[in-house]
């Protein structure tokens, strides 16, 4: 495991390297421009090298660019649809600069007209950001919380947007603790993690899966509220190791994208997620999913959805 956080790039993109030294991170998550805007950040070249020569100095092992929020491909609308699409590409453009191993993105919503809709009107604008992607920076989608007619929110949508975009080489996969959570998968169970890594991989192919998001949620399980929590402080508590430690995820990226003390993961924040990952690595019996440390076996009649 690559701990991480996503960290703000305040005073410059490549403020971000010390601001995830100063938390213990080996990886790091940064978005590119301000989230709350569609205006892209100019960032001047002397930044983007500083970032570069920074992150070698500092062996940051794992880097990835968060897509914008306010991206929605899956939309009918003209106008919104381009603003996402020329957002994506310019986000794509600063991760291939900077050398990021990935972009994740939401997809979007199809706002109710049905995930093959959505799809059509998604599938150019990820041809596009695909072909833009350079060097060691992949395309990668995440899935979401299942709230409204959002994209993505099952391994199913997930399989169908990588079939529409017929396996590209750069297309990759983000896959969050959270939105597994309140989209129904108990991500506590290992018995149900072993069930959700084996989907992903017979459906899309670990070898896919590049990141992961590792957050508590402060939601109940199928839910569908998108509200991360602290680790170990939310609904899944301890059992969020399960998720984190499972034998076929090792060595990825994992980023915090908790609420921390306040405005994001501190340093304390990251080393729990450290000491969560060392008490169920420790428990975890080779060739086999993560079991609860103190347990020789998962939570009788733990199941996967609660509806």
């Amino acid at each position: 495991m690559l701990a991480g956080a996503h960290v703000s790039t305040s005073g410059g993109i490549h403020t971000a390297i010390d601001r995830a030294v100063e938390r213990g991170c080996e990886s790091v998550q940064i978005f590119t421009q301000s989230p709350r805007a569609w205006r892209p950040t100019n960032h001047p070249e002397e930044n983007i090298a500083s970032f570069r020569e920074l992150r070698e100095k500092a062996e940051i092992q794992a880097v990835v660019c968060h897509a914008l929020y306010l991206i929605n491909l899956g939309t009918a609308d003209k106008a919104l649809w381009k603003k996402s699409r020329d957002t994506l590409l310019n986000t794509v453009g600063v991760a291939c600069a900077i050398g990021a191993d990935g972009v994740v993105l939401h997809v979007g919503s199809h706002l109710g007209a049905g995930f093959e809709a959505g799809l059509d009107h998604a599938a150019p604008a990820l041809e596009e950001a695909l072909a833009a992607c350079q060097g060691p920076t992949w395309l990668l989608l995440e899935n979401s919380a299942g709230t409204g007619a959002t994209m993505g929110r099952s391994v199913d949508e997930l399989a169908a947007l990588f079939d529409r975009l017929d396996g590209h080489p750069k297309l990759g996969l983000c896959l969050d603790s959270c939105h597994l959570w309140v989209s129904g998968t108990d991500v506590t169970d290992p018995d149900v993690v072993d069930e959700t890594f084996g989907d992903v991989d017979r459906r899309i192919g670990l070898d896919r899966l590049r990141c992961l998001h590792v957050n508590d949620a402060d939601s109940g399980l199928g839910s569908n509220r998108d509200r991360h929590a602290n680790i170990c402080k939310g609904e899944m508590g301890e059992g969020l190791g399960a998720f984190l430690a499972h034998p076929r995820v090792q060595g990825l990226p994992a980023i915090l994208e908790t609420p921390g003390p306040k405005g994001g993961p501190d340093a304390a924040e990251v080393q729990r997620l450290k000491d969560l990952h060392a008490r169920w690595a420790s428990a975890t019996r080779p060739g086999r999913s993560a079991r609860r440390p103190g347990r020789t076996a998962s939570r009788g009649g733990a199941r996967k959805t609660r509806g």
